[in-house]
């Protein structure tokens, strides 16, 4: 923590920039913050332990939700087990104890999130009651990563999406260069009759980079880079031919090469599509206003859109790319020969057609992949119990306000409630209701930790236990 915060300080005193433009596990440019670290850590490795930081989100006496970072705490090994034994060792200093726990968190990599021996499942052995609830906007994110990361086409395009934005937008003059050409192109393109013109029309675009911490910003760099196509070509052409160092000259050729390939395109194109699905449901669940019960609702809908779109998108997808291809001059392979991988031996090469490559390795596959993770991260019992949980929701004199819902939610706890308690339960939810919707000081609450705490200051929390 301390380098950390030196590294923060001390950088912006020396004129360095902060971050790198890829700070990805195997960049070998991460930028000068982590750069600092990775040579302290390497200086001083026995300082360097695997550490946990806990923090507890609680309900206090007057009804305040708090969340609140507790210890940092010291474990032998990352394994789900030595994580659990550490939370527990933790709670129970604190005259805590697991069978109090109503939900989990963590960042939902593997070792926290595993359906079988991950650590929100050995917690749930334990105690029925812990939920996992992970942030909906990160595990969306999460998902879209993992078919990038875990499908080598798609990772593929997604480097070479990345090393393009960089190069056209590394420099003032290439900005410049690629907002002429964009000016050109659309003269061009007026005086062809094919644009409108108009007021907000035929605006100039940026090829920004992305970044991983805001996967929907991926969308847009896909977006702008098929609006722009030819002008990012052009400018890599440019730069291929007069850039004075020869890494960039032949990064730019390179690229050039791989931009005006089929594979590139046809890629280009698909995840245009499946990140357009996912886009509404990344944005709804970006804000800080949210509403269960529409986002859940995009989250069915990105899945059917998506189930939609493999059993009957194949056609028009393949004639999108190939109208886009003849428009730039990039050859398009006869789906009935046989594929060959670049690169490999005709000879050892499985005996498939590109119409089996590109429908069923890379189509099929890609949302196949993003359909599995969405319905791992996005479970039907994450969802029943937000959706429940949404119909305390107190705006509009409790618009939202669901009886047998409720009853279900109750239903997640049964530390809290019997068989008998959920009978009863039932004409107390109706007592409730009854009685909050005549007092003004529950018409206009926002949020639930809002309902929690008028609930103590006008003691409703006594009569509605």
């Amino acid at each position: 923590m301390k380098v950390s915060i030196t590294t923060a300080r001390l950088l912006p005193h020396q004129g360095l920039p902060f971050r790198g433009h890829d700070e990805s596990e195997n960049s070998h440019n991460k930028g000068n913050f982590f750069e600092f670290l990775n040579v302290y850590s390497k200086a001083n490795e026995d300082k360097n332990k695997e550490q946990m930081a806990v923090l507890l989100c609680y309900v206090d006496k007057r009804g305040h939700v708090l969340e609140q970072f507790i210890r940092i705490v010291h474990v032998t090994d990352t394994t789900a087990l030595s994580l659990k034994e550490a939370i527990s060792a933790f709670l129970f200093s604190l005259n805590l104890s697991l069978s109090r726990v109503r939900e989990q968190g963590y960042d939902g990599v593997s070792n926290m999130r595993g359906s079988f021996n991950g650590l929100k499942s050995l917690i749930l052995r334990e105690n029925s009651s812990a939920h996992y609830i992970h942030c909906f906007a990160h595990q969306l994110q999460l998902a879209l990563v993992y078919v990038a990361r875990h499908n080598d086409d798609a990772d593929w395009f997604f480097v070479l999406l990345s090393q393009s934005c960089n190069i056209v937008g590394g420099s003032a003059k290439r900005r410049d260069l690629f907002r002429e050409k964009q000016t050109i192109k659309v003269i061009e393109e007026l005086s062809h009759g094919n644009l409108e013109t108009g007021k907000g029309l035929n605006q100039e675009l940026g090829l920004r980079r992305s970044g991983d911490t805001r996967w929907g910003s991926h969308y847009g760099s896909v977006l702008n880079l098929l609006a722009t196509f030819s002008c990012v070509i052009e400018v890599l052409q440019i730069v291929g031919k007069d850039s004075p160092k020869q890494d960039q000259k032949t990064e730019a050729n390179r690229l050039v090469k791989f931009l005006q390939d089929f594979d590139f395109v046809f890629l280009l194109h698909l995840m245009k599509n499946v990140l357009g699905i996912t886009n509404e449901l990344c944005l709804a669940l970006q804000r800080k206003d949210q509403d269960i019960e529409n986002e859940m609702a995009l989250v069915k809908v990105a899945k059917d859109r998506l189930q939609a779109m493999r059993d009957d998108g194949w056609t028009c997808l393949l004639d999108e790319v190939s109208s886009f291809c003849t428009k730039h001059e990039i050859n398009i392979p006869n789906m009935e020969n046989r594929f060959v991988l670049q690169g490999k031996s005709a000879r050892k090469a499985p005996h498939i057609t590109h119409l089996h490559h590109y429908r069923v390795d890379i189509f099929c596959a890609i949302i196949d992949t993003q359909l599995q993770e969405l319905n791992n991260r996005f479970d039907e019992i994450n969802s029943e119990l937000l959706l429940c949980m949404a119909c305390l929701n107190s705006r509009d004199s409790f618009r939202a306000f669901d009886r047998e819902k409720l009853v279900k939610l109750a239903s997640f706890y049964p530390a809290e409630f019997s068989d008998v308690g959920l009978v009863a339960l039932s004409n107390q939810l109706e007592n409730f209701i009854v009685d909050v919707r005549t007092m003004d000081r529950f018409s206009n609450l926002n949020r639930l930790s809002e309902l929690a705490s008028v609930m103590v200051k006008t003691n409703k929390h006594i009569t509605h236990p």
